[in-house]
């Protein structure tokens, strides 16, 4: 296992962090007890979760389980523990957003749930646009004076969103965001414009999400199915994707790489990324993940790679304009 520390902060981190929003949809309760026990004792001590996971009929299922999992396993020391607010957790007009009256509502609950009675990393779910950032940084401010959280991060934001943030936690004298969980992966590297540059300036660690981009990256078995069950080939009809798929499962099997394996080795490979989040429905597909830190690419691999997968061009401006 790899670690780096939590964006600018002092907290060391796994490189790889176990997604957990299958426990309870599509992973059982005791098959997510395992992966987390087996995950924990192969060096991941970065777990995440949301409030709004476990479907639209039992949101919050997710963290329960969790919860349950520290409480039973004594583990939560071992572990630095991120979870999410902004999603939609009750029928009332304050059940969701980044209201100061909602964090505090959400934080609290997300706590008992938990069963624990801090967050290392507490995470917004995605900009609240209708929230002054003000009264957004003066709940966490307090969530942090009160021992409830460690660390305020981001997901799903704009480049220009968190230098908003940034900025205005910088005023009032606040740490400010961590981090930026993103979607990131060779088949959506938007990111690389402008989060991740401004991720860079303000010192956020980078968490890609779906880094195999829904299964698409992970290549086919026997069947043409994804690996991953559920995750089946794309539409048939895109050609352009289809070929591009097959250059990519060309280019692992030349080199005797696992494709999925390889798309998580590719993320621990880019600047600014602290580690992607793997989100396992079994014990093989934790046990694949780990794979990931034993494959080295070569600057000719990176090369022939961004052949295959063109990135954006670079940084904005620049990649789009002299």
């Amino acid at each position: 296992m790899q670690y780096s520390q939590l964006g600018r902060t002092g907290a060391t981190v796994s490189r790889l962090v176990l997604g957990t929003m299958n426990f309870g949809p599509h992973t059982t309760e005791e098959d997510a007890f395992a992966i987390m026990d087996r995950a924990v004792d192969q060096g991941v001590t970065f777990v995440d979760t949301a409030n709004v996971y476990g479907g639209a009929e039992h949101r919050g299922w997710t963290e329960e389980i969790v919860g349950r999992w520290l409480a039973s396993s004594g583990r939560r020391d071992e572990i630095v523990l991120a979870t999410k607010v902004y999603g939609e957790m009750g029928p009332g007009a304050n059940d969701r957003g980044l209201s100061a009256l909602n964090i505090r509502r959400a934080v609290d609950a997300s706590l008992r749930r938990l069963q624990t009675d801090h967050i290392d990393l507490y995470q917004m779910h995605h900009v609240d646009r209708s929230t002054p950032w003000e009264e957004i940084w003066q709940a966490m401010d307090l969530l942090v004076a009160q021992g409830k959280i460690s660390y305020v991060g981001s997901s799903n934001f704009a480049g220009w969103h968190l230098a908003r943030a940034s900025e205005t936690a910088a005023r009032r004298g606040s740490l400010g965001l961590v981090s930026e969980q993103s979607l990131y992966n060779l088949l959506s590297r938007d990111v690389e414009l402008e989060v991740l540059p401004a991720a860079e300036h303000y010192g956020l660690g980078v968490i890609p999400w779906s880094p195999l981009s829904g299964g698409k990256l992970g290549g086919r078995s026997e069947k043409g199915v994804r690996r991953g069950g559920a995750d089946r080939r794309h539409d048939p009809a895109d050609a352009d994707l289809t070929a591009q798929l097959d250059r990519w499962e060309a280019f692992c099997a030349e080199r005797d790489l696992a494709p999925g394996q390889a798309a998580l080795a590719w993320l621990l490979h880019r600047p600014g990324v602290l580690g992607p989040i793997i989100g396992p429905r079994t014990m093989e597909q934790l046990d694949s993940a780990l794979g990931a830190f034993e494959i080295e690419l070569t600057e000719e691999d990176l090369a022939a790679i961004d052949e295959i997968f063109p990135g954006p061009g670079g940084a904005a401006p620049e990649a789009y304009a002299w």
